[in-house]
């Protein structure tokens, strides 16, 4: 089977002009930045820390040549923590700006193998809904990249319903990803905070999703979680369970395991079972190839962890590692 078509959904990326913006005005938000000889630029903030984030993340010649050694064709390169809403108005804006603009800017020196998921000041509402309708227009923006959470706001919050408009509009998906998680002062030791906390916020924004009324709301928005849905596919007979039972979780339009085939769920579950599971329950047609390039713990060969699964068809592994990539992101 020809697998040099890959998609990867979940790469990282950090331009160097977004890294500067960061560098620049990030101490006077409480960030502490710097520069790790030979590994590159590494920040915290508030118990989070990213880095150091080398090369592979900012410059796109190692990105190519990685991406070349993983049989991998594409890239939906997306930001990671800290995404942008640290900052507060005009800087929210121009770090958003500055961030989808690399993004047009690398598609565009490589069309055919660089794609991205633009990010949005969530926490802004208007300055969100202006960068939906801008950034839908850059060159190879494919669709829009947030966090489980905004600055402790649920993705259920009535403040995001212009936003959940607008991407719906777009025709564009959203995709997920954890960067402040839940219990974190329970998290904090033997690398918890990544391992257990990531996972759960996923479980935990689909749950808002379904329960808040957004997926029935806005029935043409196309949502991604990440770590392969993490906690949520396996906990979904539980939410079902407390909606037949509980009188106050009726309002929604269908049972929550309705809800399964709403979502789109990546690779990154670091089991054969969970991928097998993803596919007996969900459906091959809902999972996408990712790696989280390139974090301490994500997949080195994204394409062989699909092709070598002992239980998966040809026809399903197609899927995953390019046909439905191709078809969400009109790659």
């Amino acid at each position: 089977m020809n697998h040099s078509h890959a998609i990867d959904v979940h790469a990282h990326y950090f331009p160097q002009a977004f890294l500067d913006l960061i560098a620049k005005h990030g101490p006077a938000h409480g960030f502490e930045y710097q520069m790790i000889e030979g590994k590159g630029p590494q920040f915290k903030h508030g118990h989070l820390m990213t880095g150091p984030v080398g090369p592979k993340f900012v410059d796109l010649d190692a990105r190519l040549a990685a991406m070349d050694e993983q049989g991998v064709e594409v890239h939906a390169m997306s930001l990671s923590q800290p995404m942008v809403y640290w900052a507060d108005g005009d800087l929210a804006r121009r770090l958003a700006e500055t961030y989808n603009d690399a993004l047009a800017r690398a598609h565009e020196r490589h069309p055919k193998r660089l794609v991205g998921l633009a990010t949005l000041p969530m926490h802004e509402g208007a300055l969100a809904v202006k960068e939906i309708e801008r950034a839908a227009k850059l060159p190879g923006i494919r669709g829009f990249y947030i966090a489980t959470q905004i600055r402790a706001k649920d993705l259920s919050d009535a403040a995001f319903l212009p936003i959940w408009e607008r991407i719906e509009a777009s025709g564009l998906p959203l995709f997920l990803h954890p960067v402040e998680v839940i219990g974190h002062q329970r998290l904090g030791a033997y690398y918890l905070t990544n391992l257990l906390g990531n996972p759960f916020e996923s479980a935990i924004a689909a749950a808002h999703l379904i329960f808040g009324g957004v997926l029935d709301r806005f029935p043409g928005l196309t949502v991604c979680l990440p770590h392969s849905g993490g906690a949520f596919p396996w906990l979904v007979g539980r939410l079902n369970r407390g909606w037949e039972k509980r009188a106050d979780l009726k309002h929604i339009k269908q049972p929550p395991v309705e809800y399964l085939r709403r979502f789109y769920y990546d690779t990154v579950g670091y089991s054969d079972h969970v991928l097998e599971y993803l596919v007996k329950v969900i459906g091959a047609d809902r999972v996408l190839m990712g790696s989280d390039y390139c974090f301490p713990i994500a997949y080195e060969q994204p394409v062989r962890i699909v092709a070598d699964h002992p239980t998966l068809d040809a026809g399903a592994k197609r899927e995953i590692v390019e046909a439905n990539a191709r078809r969400l992101l009109r790659v």
